[in-house]
């Protein structure tokens, strides 16, 4: 793989220029919420990097959804992007691109330099 993604920082790096969102023939945004189409978009890069299939996103996919109906979780697709995100976790623990903790620190990073940047700036994490 060139420019191989080995951890959670090269996934966040190569994610954290930002990217436009694409609007709606209703001129609202695909996204609710930007961290959604952030996971979106870290989806398309770790598929692109060859971390995994579409086959193997679609059935991860699956899975959480099914454990979310197991649970009792509301079915009106109000929560797509948390089963989103939530496979996409498992598909990075599952990998070893990053660990539970290492997810939960990046996740706080994200954050604090959300709230650091200027409104209409793109956030960028800081090199640690």
């Amino acid at each position: 793989m060139n420019n191989a993604i080995q951890d959670l920082n090269d996934l966040a790096r190569a994610c954290g220029d930002g990217f436009p969102m694409p609007a709606t023939a209703n001129n609202g945004a695909v996204f609710e919420e930007p961290w959604q189409a952030h996971a979106f978009a870290m989806t398309l890069q770790l598929h692109e990097k060859g971390v995994f299939t579409w086959p193997q996103w679609a059935d991860a996919l699956t899975r959480e959804i099914r454990a979310g109906q197991t649970r009792g979780e509301a079915s009106d697709g109000s929560l797509y992007y948390t089963h989103w995100l939530n496979a996409l976790e498992q598909l990075v623990i599952e990998r070893q691109l990053g660990t539970p903790d290492e997810i939960h620190d990046l996740e706080h990073a994200w954050e604090a330099a959300a709230k650091r940047t200027p409104h209409g700036q793109p956030i960028v994490l800081n090199a640690e």
